[in-house]
């Protein structure tokens, strides 16, 4: 037999019982107003202390409670290893320094610039002194966010890496594969971008110090900065250009409209052939009806069963040419979206690029202008920082507005996005979507690209799924899918496979999820 649970008795513990009595026996002997102050203080401590330890303990069973309802019963301990644990506290760690981070990119260093380059032609030591003193937080601050992001991009490439050796086809294989690709990417970008902010830092420290070799070391800040750019600008690029192909062969596809004109009109004439074999039979039926003699009831009766099966398939028949009309609407719709998330994407990389060259080119400048004031310690050199901070700044702010709103339409609109035939969750107040758009750490899980990876999911998937489809449809979803770059080949799979798991309902989530990336990616 299982041991019985026993519940928390909900009395109050022994200190606060205790103080009473001590009250009490105040009372009694008439000297409560006696009591020195310590002790009042001291019963006052106890009865607070002992409700929030109480209070605090009740969250974290209550906590547990919860936690182990969502993970169906099971412990977190048995749902995340370390790894996973240690993963999610720095990318929580990185997250809460990018609000930082943006600040020093976007204000603090171009103003640090601008300071040393009028330092420098004032021939002003202690202004000097203090821009390098504040250009030494600066890029303490950049490479604490940036080794911290570093570290979450390995762990994460390593997770993706194993996730697809575990998933050797399929969406799920190619979505760990293209992540740990990525994150790989970015790890490597992430170190050597540490390196640079380690020689802005020794740069900077070299001028407070005075030392001898200041000189050597602008020169080594100013090369590594116009490496890191020039290679983060270069990934940009490459980004445009990846986006631009993708958006090629979306744009291929045609308007659905046009591409399903043969399909929709062969539907419209079957609908009207039904129509006209409907009133022919009701036609029948009514001279049966007024026809005398024997036989008449068996007629009738035949007539009225044709009568009727000539009803229902007109009725069919418009039911399929209305869902392929639904269809085409529905399909011209995510089309559209997804040659739209091209252009933004390019738009992006294109901004953040191009401040990322600038910046390279500051760097450059910073090299050439070694040993006299640092960095951008020219009115060239300063101008190129300030506009290549400004543009990536420009695009940092805009993703993060945009992410704010998609987080604040999440709960103030649930049913905006909600998948067909399930119950939107109850919208949050004003006050309350706002306090979660603020919380910049957590994705947008419910949103406008998800319900249109869910529309395309559900166009390309085989008749398990969505039965109503034609073959038409399906095939010009699929074609899509091949346009976003989810196609067999990409799967590792052959066509008749790859078909086989759109129609698979097992593998629904991890093709919305699959489709979804590939929305938002080049």
């Amino acid at each position: 037999m299982s041991t019985p649970i026993h519940r928390t008795s909900t009395r109050q513990p022994a200190a606060v019982p205790m103080s009473a009595r001590h009250r009490e026996g105040g009372s009694r002997t008439g000297n409560t107003s006696a009591r020195p102050p310590e002790h009042s203080l001291r019963d006052m401590q106890s009865r607070v202390g002992n409700r929030a330890t109480t209070a605090m303990v009740q969250r974290v069973r209550d906590t547990e409670r919860g936690d182990a309802a969502a993970n169906g019963g099971a412990s977190p301990q048995a749902k995340k290893n370390y790894r996973d644990r240690i993963a999610a506290l720095l990318d929580r760690f990185k997250k809460n320094l990018e609000p930082i981070d943006t600040f020093v990119k976007g204000f603090q260093t171009p103003t640090n610039a601008a300071f040393t380059q009028q330092a420098a032609v004032a021939a002003n030591e202690s202004l000097k002194h203090s821009a390098a003193a504040s250009g030494t937080s600066a890029a303490s601050g950049n490479l604490l966010t940036e080794a911290a992001g570093t570290v979450v991009n390995g762990m994460d490439a390593y997770k993706n890496m194993k996730d697809a050796k575990k998933h050797e086809t399929g969406a799920d294989h190619h979505k760990a594969k293209k992540k740990a690709m990525t994150k790989g990417a970015d790890t490597v970008i992430g170190a050597a971008g540490s390196g640079s902010y380690s020689a802005a830092i020794a740069k900077e420290v070299t001028k407070i110090q005075k030392a001898a070799d200041a000189a050597v070391a602008s020169e080594a800040s100013g090369v590594a900065s116009a490496a890191i750019g020039t290679i983060k600008g270069v990934r940009s690029a490459f980004r445009i250009g990846r986006a631009a192909g993708k958006y090629k062969q979306i744009k291929k596809l045609g308007d659905p409209h046009l591409v399903q004109a043969g399909a929709l009109a062969r539907l419209n004439e079957a609908r009207e052939q039904a129509d006209w074999a409907a009133a022919e039979a009701y036609v029948a039926l009514d001279s049966y009806w007024n026809h005398e003699g024997p036989g008449r009831l068996e007629l009738v009766s035949e007539a009225i069963d044709a009568a009727w099966e000539a009803m229902t398939e007109a009725r069919d028949a418009g039911e399929r040419l209305q869902h392929a009309e639904n269809d085409v609407e529905k399909l011209s719709k995510v089309q559209e979206y997804a040659k739209k998330k091209q252009l933004t994407k390019i738009g992006k990389e294109a901004a953040g690029g191009g401040g990322e060259s600038v910046k390279a080119a500051a760097g450059v400048v910073t090299a050439v202008a070694a040993g006299t004031a640092g960095l951008a310690s020219n009115p060239v050199g300063w101008g190129l920082a300030g506009a290549g901070a400004g543009l990536v700044l420009g695009v940092t702010l805009y993703k993060a507005l945009r992410a704010a709103t998609k987080r604040y339409e999440e709960v103030h609109h649930p049913e905006r996005w909600a998948p067909e035939g399930e119950t939107p969750a109850e919208a949050a107040s004003r006050t309350e979507s706002l306090q979660h758009a603020l919380k910049f750490w957590k994705k947008v899980s419910k949103g406008e690209r998800q319900a249109m990876a869910r529309e395309i999911h559900a166009l390309a998937a085989g008749p398990a799924i969505s039965r109503n489809t034609t073959a038409e449809m399906r095939e010009s979803a699929r074609s899509l899918l091949i346009a976003l770059k989810s196609g067999p080949d990409k799967h590792g799979l052959e066509p008749d496979a790859w078909a086989g798991t759109l129609n698979d309902p097992a593998k629904t989530s991890g093709w919305i999820a699959e489709i979804a990336e590939q929305l938002a990616s080049g």
